[in-house]
């Protein structure tokens, strides 16, 4: 049991995290009442974290029954990626226009570092790093609207990528286009930091059909 009691928003943020990263496995279901004696807190801080989770579409709540992790249906991400390949590649190129010198800065020291991984040792770094990359790239664009749907869209493309690990056998995946977006970024190649931002998620849709479909 928790030491101190937790907010709700500080709840919401754990629970995200074990989602996302499947310590929490899908279908797995989360009874309130274990989760406020874990976090010290009454029911309803974490029955508020579990609607925001439901919003977030990780979280199935059927009445009567409990709060259930949702399932990483491929049809749905089919949809996820789909709205990626086009909302990524915008707030890059808005992010290439607005980006300051300390942000690029950080985007090398990432592919920097994701270039000494090994793949079989360091996968969860690299998912690490991968969404850190983003996330660079979102809070850049100067839109926060767009920067919130994205981040919302990205747990469940980081949740498959946790998913997918044994089938990832070269950091090349994450490197390659990652790079290529940060030069296109660096050169104010507009054009380029679109063509490439879509090239990332096409290559790992790719891999996701060639080993798993």
């Amino acid at each position: 049991m928790a030491e101190r009691k937790f907010d709700a928003d500080e709840i919401y943020e754990v629970l995200r995290d074990r989602i996302i990263h499947l310590d929490y496995e899908p279908g797995l279901v989360l009874n309130e009442t274990d989760i406020a004696e874990e976090f010290n807190t009454s029911r309803t801080p974490v029955r508020s974290a579990f609607k925001r989770l439901q919003r977030d579409k990780l979280l199935n709540i059927v009445p009567r029954f409990g709060a259930q992790v949702t399932a990483i249906d491929f049809k749905q991400m089919k949809h996820v990626f789909e709205i990626t390949r086009v909302l990524d590649s915008y707030a890059a190129r808005l992010a290439a226009e607005r980006i300051s010198d300390e942000e690029i800065k950080k985007l090398e020291e990432i592919v920097s570092r994701m270039k000494t991984y090994d793949i079989s040792k360091d996968y969860q770094k690299a998912i690490d790093d991968d969404e850190d990359f983003h996330q660079i790239i979102f809070s850049s664009c100067g839109n926060p609207w767009l920067e919130e749907i994205l981040t919302s869209l990205h747990y469940h493309t980081e949740r498959l990528w946790h998913y997918c690990e044994p089938y990832f056998d070269s950091i090349e995946l994450f490197t390659n286009t990652l790079s290529k977006i940060l030069e296109a970024i660096k050169n104010k190649d507009y054009d380029g930091v679109e063509r490439y931002s879509r090239e990332h998620i096409d290559d790992f849709v790719l891999k996701i059909k060639k080993e798993m479909l």
